[in-house]
């Protein structure tokens, strides 16, 4: 594949396609490039890139830092990858990542990236859906703004450890989840609201997988509220749906998206690959924080 870049935009408002450029050995100029078009649309489509494991890894640590992400086992052989798996007589069970959220925010320092490919598709199905926090922010009243800025919510990893369901109740059994992760086995608060490090932009930062109550109120107080946000954040003109192709590479960013993989193809294997790129503590939109 020659370097000779191309960015398409998928929505007016989130998502592009970036073509002509072979990410593994793409010159650093290039790459700024690329780092733009993420900032500005949040979502990068990149065809054709059919990257080994190693590879993988190597175009990942182009972009930043590769975190190591808790409670999911990566490969024997390369521990830093997951293989997200579903094979095609595991029926009637929920898929990784079928829930909105964004990854991991309940960490201290939730991952400014994650990086994914595909491997092996179904014939159809299995799409992937994001949906931009900016426009979820934005499109709140001034009044509603104003109350949420200077929040802070509980975040936990509840799904996944020791308060979770179980060892039985993960979503694959080719997905392996290890329990009793201390570094993430507790609740941290992050603003409801933060400013993305780069655009400056506010975007909100709370998801229904993750999020369990604002600071100092009780679920039940915060529940109304939350529900509210989530419904609104996931709108359907904030989101951009993606039909994946065979070698396909996707890169979004957790700051100032929402994603939801697509659980419709019961029957059929898919396999994708996926590394994810360390962040830092979130800002909050108030003053001081």
């Amino acid at each position: 594949m020659r370097n000779d870049l191309h960015i398409r935009p998928v929505t007016p408002h989130l998502g592009a396609e970036v073509s002509g450029v072979n990410l593994k050995d793409a010159p650093d100029a290039m790459l700024g490039e690329v780092q733009a078009a993420f900032a500005a649309h949040g979502v990068l489509f990149f065809p054709e890139q059919n990257l080994t494991p190693d590879e993988l890894l190597a175009v990942t640590s182009r972009f930043g830092t590769v975190l190591r992400v808790p409670y999911v086992k990566g490969m024997d052989s390369h521990p830093d990858i997951i293989a997200v798996l579903k094979e095609a007589d595991e029926k009637r069970i929920s898929t990784f990542g079928g829930t909105w959220h964004t990854d991991f925010s309940f960490l201290p320092q939730p991952p400014d990236a994650t990086l994914l490919q595909a491997a092996e598709l179904p014939p159809v199905g299995g799409d992937t859906i994001w949906a931009n926090q900016y426009l979820a922010y934005e499109t709140l009243s001034p009044g509603l703004q104003r109350m949420l800025d200077p929040l802070l919510a509980v975040h936990t990893g509840w799904p996944h450890g020791t308060m979770g369901p179980g060892p039985d109740a993960a979503v694959s059994r080719s997905i392996k989840m290890v329990r009793n992760d201390a570094s993430a086995d507790r609740e941290v608060l992050h603003p409801v609201v933060r400013v993305h490090p780069v655009t400056g932009r506010k975007a909100l930062f709370v998801n229904p997988v993750y999020t369990q109550r604002f600071a100092d109120m009780t679920a039940a107080e915060s529940k109304p509220l939350l529900d509210f946000l989530h419904a609104h954040a996931t709108r359907p003109e904030f989101q951009v749906r993606l039909k994946w192709q065979d070698g396909m590479l996707v890169m979004w960013d957790n700051r100032s998206t929402l994603h939801l993989a697509i659980n419709d193809y019961d029957g059929q294997r898919r396999l994708l690959y996926r590394t994810t790129l360390a962040g830092a503590a979130p800002t909050g939109a108030a003053s001081g924080r």
